[in-house]
């Protein structure tokens, strides 16, 4: 296979599996035939180089400008709207978690009507909707990230009721995750300026 059809093909599979949080593996068999996996059970199967950088390329090419669109209505940082996607549905916008959350942002359904969201699978509208409620904690709790973020994973009366963090693990983790990848988003969004 020729290398522009190899990239091409790369990033023809890279477009279809941007919400995959898996790698990309691939090898070339004794007949030459080139095998892509993103679940690698022959170990024949090895990490294509580069795939974490062109998959993030493919997502911001997928949900940028949705991200962008929100940050600026809702004045909120798009690395830290991407950082919130990122924790809670890694990207897939056809997530449902346990208790109900769903699409990129994890909308509870309660909450997605509350934020007007009729289509919570549809990429933009869930951003939206997301972004919409996440400025709504901030504003609720005078731009207090930690608290919003709590607010935003356990709801915003627990967070109220003692004005803290609640003693919930999954919270707590949820916090610090979603403020470890926010920074790392800066970071990187600094280092590509």
């Amino acid at each position: 296979m020729r290398p522009t059809s190899f990239f091409i093909l790369l990033v023809l599979l890279l477009s279809l599996s941007a919400d995959a949080e898996a790698g990309m593996y691939s090898f070339v068999d004794q007949y030459g035939r080139l095998h892509f996996t993103n679940v690698p059970a022959d170990p024949r199967f090895k990490e294509v180089p580069g795939y974490e950088a062109l998959r993030k390329e493919a997502v911001l090419a997928r949900y940028g400008k949705f991200i962008r669109t929100a940050a600026e209505r809702y004045n909120l940082d798009p690395e830290l709207i991407k950082a919130i996607i990122k924790i809670e549905s890694g990207f897939n916008p056809s997530a449902v978690s346990e208790k109900g959350a769903m699409g990129l942002m994890q909308l509870m359904p309660e909450t997605a009507k509350e934020m007007k969201v009729d289509a919570p699978f549809e990429a933009e509208e869930n951003i939206m909707g997301g972004s919409r409620y996440l400025r709504k904690l901030l504003n609720l709790f005078d731009g207090d990230l930690r608290l919003s973020l709590a607010a935003y994973n356990a709801g915003p009366n627990r967070v109220l009721k003692k004005n803290a963090i609640p003693e919930i693990t999954e919270t707590r983790q949820y916090v610090e995750k979603v403020l470890w990848e926010y920074n790392r988003t800066k970071a990187d969004a600094m280092a590509s300026q």
